[in-house]
């Protein structure tokens, strides 16, 4: 149990040092088109993602719950004084590290890899989609630290938390886990990527992190209704 995470903590750490040996030999406008290519590619991932829904109604009205609870908890303005804080301790860089951080946590935190493999992890000890969501974390971590620098690397400690408590948590709950409320948390998760791929690729400002709660509501209503 938890091996999956630890592959998967170890990929970003990885990738991000890459990242960061990257940044100090590619010129400004390669790191702007990696950074636009990643903004598309998550774009991509995250449209794939929402058609796992089997309730639209579900999605749309977890979405707005979630949002309300999100702001009220002011969980982007958090995240942010968090990283601030980090960056104030132990980085020398400003600017980028509290977005660098935010923008990695909730990609490689809220994808359908994150739940469903933590899920399988903690239910049948299979951590073959854990591996692969490694892989492409480590590859993504690349193209955020050449970018945005260092933050990247303290994303590590919210994805260790976030997919281990998945784990253990499947693991002692697995009676009460359904597919339908997995589908429902993916479309959620996807719609917040596509919000994520609009903040890089600068078309919008939207608070994504704020809509995390949005996650839980669809599980709760999916496993009411469906």
């Amino acid at each position: 149990m938890l091996l999956g995470t630890i592959f998967n903590v170890a990929a970003i750490v990885a990738g991000t040092f890459v990242g960061l040996m990257l940044n100090r030999r590619m010129p400004e406008r390669i790191n702007l088109i990696a950074m636009q290519g990643l903004g598309l590619v998550t774009a991509l991932i995250g449209a794939k993602m929402m058609i796992a829904t089997q309730n639209v109604l579900i999605v749309l009205v977890s979405t707005v719950i979630g949002g309300v609870l999100g702001e009220l908890l002011q969980i982007e303005e958090r995240l942010e004084r968090f990283g601030a804080r980090v960056e104030a301790r132990f980085s020398k860089e400003r600017g980028t590290f509290a977005k660098a951080f935010v923008t990695s946590t909730l990609l490689y935190c809220i994808g359908p890899m994150a739940i469903v493999g933590a899920l399988q992890d903690g239910l049948r000890g299979d951590i073959s989609v854990l591996l692969t969501k490694s892989g492409l974390d480590g590859i993504a971590s690349v193209a955020f630290a050449s970018t945005l620098g260092v933050g990247v690397l303290f994303s590590t400690l919210p994805v260790a938390a976030y997919q281990g408590g998945i784990t253990i948590g499947a693991a002692m709950l697995q009676s009460y886990l359904s597919m339908s409320m997995v589908n429902e948390m993916t479309a959620i998760g996807g719609l917040l990527i596509i919000g994520i791929a609009l903040n890089i690729l600068q078309v919008a400002k939207i608070k994504v992190a704020d809509f995390l709660p949005a996650i839980l509501v669809a599980a709760i209503l999916s496993g009411l209704i469906l």
